[in-house]
């Protein structure tokens, strides 16, 4: 993979992806970060791409310029917790709690931020396991497995063997919609597609889902931009 800079205001780096799949020149800015990236089809030059890619610059600075910033958790800091902005503190003890509207990191704890992201994993588990089986009672349908991953591209999912899939970072939206994504894929066990029969089943158990929908598709990236490294 190469890269070229975009020149203007502001400059910007694009990375040129060559791929053997793809059919046709593609420009795509990332969610996250604001990375651009241009895939290049078999036999197409570079300088083809960037002269593409120059035609776009008013297109590409726009979509960079919608991306909100970057947060990177540590003491002093903030982040989401069941939908509410928490403080980011300190504590005598060990390990991490939730206390009086807080988050706080044990003063013993060498990598704060993969304490918190620890804290919210396990968090995140019990909120989508418990989602999960109340959902699946009352459907009276069983899964096979739950996990968790750090995933960009969906929130949850459901295989044809029943194994359920959700995001950890569920945990840092309001409790209404994690419970939405948890009766969104439970209901997969049923309905494996996203046809009338689905929605109308996901509307049975949730009547208010197209909400918890829209809060997801509206404030969804900014959860992803949320960075645990120490």
């Amino acid at each position: 993979m190469g890269r070229y800079v975009l020149h203007g205001n502001p400059p910007l780096e694009v990375n040129l992806r060559h791929s053997a799949r793809a059919r046709r020149l593609s420009l795509r800015v990332s969610r996250l970060d604001g990375a651009v990236t241009l895939t290049l089809p078999r036999g197409v030059l570079a300088a083809q791409g960037i002269a593409f890619t120059e035609e776009r610059a008013d297109w590409v600075r726009a979509q960079v310029a919608q991306i909100g910033p970057v947060e990177r958790v540590g003491i002093g800091g903030a982040l989401p917790f069941g939908g509410v902005r928490h403080e980011i503190g300190q504590w005598s003890g060990r390990g991490v709690r939730h206390h009086a509207g807080r988050i706080e990191i044990g003063a013993g704890v060498r990598a704060p931020a993969k304490a918190v992201q620890g804290f919210l994993k396990a968090r995140a588990r019990d909120a989508l396991a418990a989602a999960s089986d109340r959902y699946a009672a009352e459907l009276g349908v069983r899964y096979s497995v739950l996990s968790l991953r750090d995933t960009r591209s969906r929130w949850g999912s459901c295989s044809s063997d029943g194994r359920l899939m959700y995001s950890w970072r569920l945990v840092m939206a309001p409790p209404e919609v994690l419970d939405y994504v948890a009766a969104h894929e439970v209901c997969h066990l049923l309905e494996m597609h996203h046809g009338a029969a689905f929605w109308r089943r996901v509307e049975s158990v949730m009547p208010d889902y197209a909400t918890h929908r829209a809060w997801l598709r509206r404030e969804g990236d900014a959860l992803l931009r949320i960075r645990f490294d120490d």
